[in-house]
Formats: structure tokens, C-alpha cells, sequence
């Protein structure tokens, strides 16, 4: 599944490179995980947990922060019975109803149109 989900997402971040990314500790990016803030699959050549890096968008302070619409949308696909890895396919996946992937639609503020979309799959 990883070599599926390393053509459909660009950039990819360990838990210290998010940590870094968003001037924190790396207990505070595990809370993330734990939270379903954000959501990552084990990769690379020493299967690092590793979340991908379109999650961050930059604040108007300047400073990144993870986008904070991905949590809720996570636990839809959750609910709707998707793994993890299933989830980041169809977040980075073209979804025609959306006419973009659905994680572009959520950097774009579509969340409700993103969740709407969510709840009608059929898994």
C-alpha cells in the first residue's frame, strides 16, 4: 500500500520533522496522531511512521499548523470504516464529485462539501 499511497502524496514528514515543521515537542506531535489530528502510515526504507506533509498550511501568523479540518474528516472516514491507509488514499485520490482530491478541496475551506462526500461512501 505505501509504494500506492507514494504516487498519490508528494511530501512526507517523521514525527521530528513535524515536530520541527510546527516549532513543538514531539510528545505534542504524538498527541496529534493519538487525536487523529493527523493521520500516517510506516514507510521508507526503515519504515518510519510518517504522515503526509499537505497536512501543514501556513497561518496567518506566518507560522504552520496542521490544517485543522483534517481531524474531523478523518473521523468520518473512520466511521465510515477506513483504515488508515485507506483514509490517506482517498484524501489524496481525485474524487470526481469534488472535481479535485479531497484533501485540495480542504486546503481550498471545502470541509463540508469534503465531508459530505465522506459520509456517502459505502465501505
Amino acid at each position: 500500500m505505501s509504494t500506492d499511497l507514494d504516487r498519490l502524496i508528494d511530501g512526507w514528514l517523521t514525527l521530528p520533522d513535524l515536530a520541527e515543521r510546527l516549532e513543538t515537542d514531539i510528545s505534542f506531535v504524538r498527541g496529534l496522531v493519538r487525536d487523529r489530528a493527523v493521520v500516517g502510515v510506516k514507510r521508507g526504507e526503515r519504515t518510519t511512521f510518517q504522515v503526509p506533509e499537505a497536512f501543514l498550511v501556513t497561518g496567518e501568523d506566518g507560522a504552520e499548523h496542521v490544517l485543522p479540518t483534517v481531524r474531523g474528516t478523518v473521523i468520518v472516514l473512520g466511521d465510515q470504516g477506513l483504515s488508515d491507509p485507506e483514509i490517506l488514499a482517498w484524501l489524496f485520490s481525485p474524487e470526481d464529485s469534488l472535481g479535485v482530491a479531497p484533501i485540495e478541496a480542504l486546503r481550498a475551506g471545502r470541509r463540508a462539501e469534503v465531508r459530505r462526500t465522506a459520509q456517502t461512501l459505502g465501505f
